[in-house]
């Protein structure tokens, strides 16, 4: 399938800024596939949308300081490491910004471990090697990373962080996430609907447009991602009792289609631990997701791939049309839509 197929105008002024306040105030949009009924809500409302015995799956990755400023330590220059991945205690995948940054090169910062560069892998994609850990250092010294069509970092940090956060490892908040409080999530609990959480950690990989012609042809990145045998336990238990699996954003729906694949269709969901490559595009046949809450993505980006495959992209970029119409905001603090 073509990649332009994914692509759609958006007028800069759509693209939110700063989350709603409070966080359930944002805009939601509900879409009902059987029946194309659509209808527009506060988020808040979420209790009312859905029925008891549904059971909503979060992602509790916590987003870490992961921009690193830096410079050259034999010229002075700037430099900049945007941390992605552990792969030893010393070592880190990640994006360097920055001239002539070789393999060999010799990083130093203002406080912290220094750190070399021992591989070029393509891009700026490069293999750190810092002198000493560098985690102890990170709350003092790193920035936690925003997307680059927010343009002022947020005053309080945690506003790019869920509620719901728990252990550290992703490079970029699970958006959809991010537009539920303490309260909404103890009002949903009280009208039976459950909570589960699972883990994806994600990579900047997930802002990436598709650049290749073909869909198809892209290479997936790759995510660390975790379903508990408690959390696969709990939603089987929903599953035979007939309550929904209700995936809160994407990245849900990877860790849980990923688990998916370990079981025959209609057979018990079963845990899952590792890497995951999954690519869910327009004929993926879901085995797991029921319904799912999503904001407003990229265009040509892998994200709104899953939503098309999820409710159709003919379906998907008309929604975004309607959602462009009556004035929602996109991207990660922008409003969200439940496709059920």
């Amino acid at each position: 399938m073509n990649t332009a197929d994914f692509d759609y105008d958006l007028p800069p002024d759509r693209i939110a800024q700063r989350p709603a306040v409070p966080r359930d105030a944002a805009r939601l949009m509900a879409f009902d596939r059987a029946s194309g009924r659509l209808s527009h809500h506060i988020f808040r409302e979420l209790p009312t949308l859905l029925g008891q015995g549904d059971t909503l799956v979060v992602n509790d990755t916590r987003v870490f300081p992961a921009r690193l400023p830096m410079r050259k330590a034999a010229s002075g220059g700037k430099a900049e490491l945007l941390l992605l991945h552990r792969v030893d205690p010393l070592t880190w995948e990640a994006l360097a910004g920055g001239k002539r940054l070789r393999t060999g090169t010799r990083l130093v910062g203002e406080a912290g471990p220094s750190a070399t560069i021992v591989r070029e892998l393509g891009g700026a994609r490069r293999l750190i090697a810092f002198e000493a850990p560098i985690e102890p250092h990170l709350d003092r010294i790193g920035q936690v990373p925003i997307p680059p069509y927010i343009h002022q970092v947020p005053e309080n940090p945690d506003d790019y962080q869920t509620v719901f956060a728990e252990p550290t490892g992703s490079a970029a908040a699970p958006t959809a996430g991010l537009h539920f409080t303490q309260h909404l999530l103890d009002q949903l609990r009280a009208g039976g609907i459950a909570v589960v959480n699972l883990t994806l950690h994600i990579g900047l990989d997930t802002f990436a447009p598709v650049t290749e012609d073909q869909a198809e042809e892209h290479v997936i990145h790759t995510e660390w991602c975790e379903v508990t045998a408690e959390a696969a336990a709990s939603l089987n238990r929903a599953r035979a009792s007939g309550g929904r699996i209700v995936a809160v954003g994407t990245t849900a729906v990877r860790a849980l289609e990923t688990a998916g694949q370990g079981s025959q269709p209609g057979a018990e969901l079963l845990p899952f631990v590792g890497p995951t490559r999954l690519y869910i595009l327009p004929g993926f046949e879901f085995r797991v997701v029921d319904a799912l809450i999503t904001n407003f993505h990229l265009p040509r980006s892998t994200l709104l791939m899953l939503a098309s495959a999820f409710a159709g992209r003919a379906q998907i970029l008309a929604l975004y049309q309607t959602a462009i119409a009556e004035g929602y905001r996109f991207y990660s603090f922008g409003d969200a839509m439940l496709i059920t």
